[in-house]
């Protein structure tokens, strides 16, 4: 009897490698033959019937779908080279696309408003949820639906990094998946920060319709949100007051609440002072134990000085490091 060769670890480790390619490969194509059949679905039993039924205009239907159809074509073709086991000229074709993509993200918001608004007629709302109930889509929702290309992105992107991880650099088609890696990285990238600034978007319109006053307008340009929340004002004299603070990238709004008998602005918030954190200078006067004791903050103005605390020591450290942030950012912003 034959006793066994001596271990290679190298070969070993390759073996490895290669099933682990494996794996992941077959994972993309088949998550990319199920994400090519939902996208013909929206395309068969929505795009095609609202088109052909005239149900909602032209400039309608793009701005509720975007570039639907131009990736589902894409996918058609990039499953095409999947199926061939052509992996590097797929993916790096594929790439090639990769606009679609961010033009659907920054239809994103538009295309959430126009389902709502499309959604208060009967007749569409009836139409919908007729092609909702179809056993095709399994009891999804169109507003679940519709986010689709961008999860299938993400996913997309961790798969091919993967398989460019478990590619030996002798491979044929190693040059092409790492450029299709990064291409992807980078497609990402835009995706995120294009969600970051529509989030933003919404915040910012959120509070402006908490705010009255002359002092509320103008908050929704140029700003980023970072936090909000209730901090005691303590005065040179008297007991400490509630306000609702609001922090921005570049500002610290502090507002106090409107009673609710108002005529005009009941249940809002009037904007007593914008102050610019350019010129801030912050210092945590006591709360560093991280105890349950509470704290005290010193922000220091040109023309005033405030002192801020809270019972909640936590808070009152995550507010210490916001205003840092924002101080650090501010001061960062290019002067003209």
């Amino acid at each position: 009897m034959s006793s066994p060769g001596p271990r290679c670890p190298v070969r070993e480790q390759r073996a490895r490698w290669e099933r682990k390619r494996n794996r992941t490969a077959l994972e993309l194509l088949e998550t990319e033959q199920r994400y090519q059949e939902q996208l013909g679905l929206v395309v068969q039993y929505f795009l095609c019937i609202l088109r052909a039924k005239g149900t909602l205009p032209p400039a309608e239907l793009k701005a509720l779908f975007g570039p639907w159809e131009s990736i589902h074509i894409a996918s058609q073709e990039l499953l095409l080279h999947l199926e061939a086991g052509n992996w590097g000229v797929g993916l790096e074709r594929f790439c090639h696309h990769l606009e679609l993509y961010t033009c659907y993200a920054a239809n994103e918001e538009r295309s959430r408003a126009t389902l709502k608004r499309w959604l208060k007629k009967k007749n569409f709302r009836k139409f919908v949820q007729l092609q909702e109930g179809r056993p095709e889509f399994m009891g999804l929702r169109l507003v679940d639906i519709l986010p689709l290309p961008l999860r299938r992105l993400q996913q997309c992107e961790n798969l091919v990094v993967a398989l460019t991880e478990n590619t030996g650099p002798d491979s044929p088609d190693y040059q092409q998946l790492t450029r299709a890696a990064q291409k992807l990285s980078e497609a990402i990238q835009q995706v995120s920060a294009i969600g970051q600034e529509q989030e933003n978007r919404r915040q910012l319109h959120r509070i402006q319709a908490l705010l009255s006053g002359r002092r509320a307008k103008g908050l929704t340009k140029g700003r980023w949100f970072l936090r909000q929340g209730w901090l005691l004002v303590v005065p040179p004299k008297g007991e400490p007051k509630p306000r609702l603070f609001f922090l921005f990238s570049d500002a610290l709004l502090m507002t106090k609440p409107r009673s609710v008998l108002h005529i005009l602005h009941g249940e809002t918030f009037a904007c007593q002072a914008l102050y610019p954190m350019a010129q801030c200078e912050l210092q945590r006067i006591f709360g560093h134990s991280g105890g349950s004791g509470g704290g005290l903050l010193s922000l220091s103005f040109p023309h005033e000085k405030l002192l801020l605390m809270s019972t909640d020591q936590e808070a009152l450290s995550r507010w210490y490091h916001s205003l840092t942030a924002a101080i650090r950012y501010a001061l960062s912003l290019p002067c003209f």
